[in-house]
This record gives structure tokens, C-alpha cells and sequence, in this order.
């Protein structure tokens, strides 16, 4: 051994270049945490953090719960904000592509990209939240708003409000969209309720109301498809 330990070379640095090797070859072929690995040596240049990519994924399950965590619970695990911000960042950059293959296109034609944005927006969310999308004459999507934020059990969402907003956007229709973080997207008998009164206060003004999804994880169900609407 070299009595110059600081010029040695650190035993990660070969597995590192491998996996970027590997990563560039089949992007697919990586497991997760060997992605989180590649992820966390750009903030984390001088040190091994497999562990830490492992410790991560048992903390939040995947992936995607991981990069769309809050700041405060990144903070408890004592990340650094290189790791923090490279974390999130990652998170908003997909949440923002997804967004962008449905902004001021038909939303039928689109619909599955249209759950798939409506899954990685909401899908992890610890608390309830209420989202409307706005759709012009053409079912094209106009905006898209989140309009409560909730506890874990109840959202506060009011059909004057949802009406008001879908007029200040000049809608011609809105999509609801709520999440449930039990994970079960089965409505409940208040969810009903909600949607029947936001048609029967948006019909006589001409605006409906195409479908309201609930978001679980990794799960949706449609209003529309369940007959509800």
C-alpha cells in the first residue's frame, strides 16, 4: 500500500465509471438504486453513496416519492442541500415534461398522458389535494390549478369557487382531479356528492364537467367510466 493514502484512488470511483458505462449502454438495465447512485454522485462527488441510495429507497418506497418529497422530510434525514436540490429538482423537471405533452392539447386524444401527469402531480402526495384543469371549446387544456390542499382526510373544495375559476379562465369545461393518500382511488359518498353539486352549479352556465378523477398510488378511477357522470 501506498504510504500517499490521499493520491489513492477511492474503491467507488472504478464502480462509479462502471455504472455510467452501464447507464450509457442500456439506461433500462439499471436497478433503481444504481440510478439513485448516479443521481446522488453528482451531488455527492467524494464518497460512496450506494448506502445512502438504498437507505432512501426504504425510506420512501420508490423513486418517484422520493424526488417529489417534501423539502422538510428530506431535511430529517439530514441531506445536505446539494442532495436536497439535486433531488428535487429531478422530481420538477419530470413533473414539468409530463405537464408539458398535454398544455393546450385535446385531452381525449391525450388522456393517457393526461393520467400519467395526474399520477406523478398527486400520486405521492401525504395530504389531499384539490386540482382543476381547465379545458377550452375545443377540450383543449387551458390551465391547471391546485385549489386546496387539505389535511390527510378532508379537502375543502366549494362549487362556487370551481365555477368562479372556470369563468376567469373563460373554460368551457374543467376536469376534477383529487388524490386520496390512502392509496385507495374507490370515491367516497362525499366525493359524489362534491361532483353532483359542482354539475349542477357549472351546467346552467354552460360549462361541464367532463370526468373527476381520484388519484391512488399507482391507481385512478374515473367518475365518467364508472357512470357516476
Amino acid at each position: 500500500m501506498s504510504s500517499d493514502t490521499a493520491t489513492e484512488t477511492p474503491h467507488y470511483a472504478g464502480h462509479r465509471q462502471r455504472l455510467r458505462e452501464r447507464f450509457l449502454a442500456n439506461p433500462k438495465g439499471l436497478q433503481d438504486y444504481e440510478l439513485l447512485e448516479l443521481v446522488l454522485g453528482l451531488a455527492i462527488p467524494r464518497r460512496d453513496v450506494k448506502p445512502l441510495a438504498k437507505e432512501l429507497l426504504r425510506e420512501f418506497g420508490d423513486l418517484w416519492s422520493l424526488v417529489r418529497a417534501p423539502d422538510e422530510r428530506l431535511e430529517k434525514l439530514n441531506l445536505s442541500d446539494g442532495v436536497r436540490v439535486t433531488l428535487r429538482s429531478i422530481g420538477e423537471l419530470a413533473e414539468r415534461g409530463l405537464a408539458a405533452k398535454i398544455k393546450n392539447k385535446p385531452v381525449i386524444s391525450n388522456w393517457e398522458n393526461l393520467l400519467a401527469y395526474c399520477q406523478a402531480a398527486m400520486g405521492s402526495e401525504r395530504e389531499e389535494q384539490f386540482r382543476l384543469l381547465f379545458l377550452d371549446n375545443k377540450n383543449q387544456l387551458m390551465a391547471d390549478e391546485v385549489q386546496h390542499n387539505g389535511t390527510v382526510n378532508h379537502t375543502a373544495a366549494y362549487p362556487r369557487e370551481v365555477i368562479r375559476r372556470a369563468l376567469d379562465h373563460g373554460a368551457s369545461a374543467v376536469i376534477l382531479v383529487h388524490n386520496h393518500p390512502s392509496g385507495d382511488p374507490t370515491p367516497s359518498a362525499a366525493d359524489i356528492k362534491l361532483t353532483k353539486d359542482i354539475i349542477a352549479a357549472a351546467t346552467p352556465l354552460g360549462i361541464r364537467v367532463h370526468d373527476h378523477l381520484i388519484i391512488g398510488r399507482g391507481a385512478h378511477c374515473s367518475f365518467k367510466a364508472l357512470g357516476l357522470i
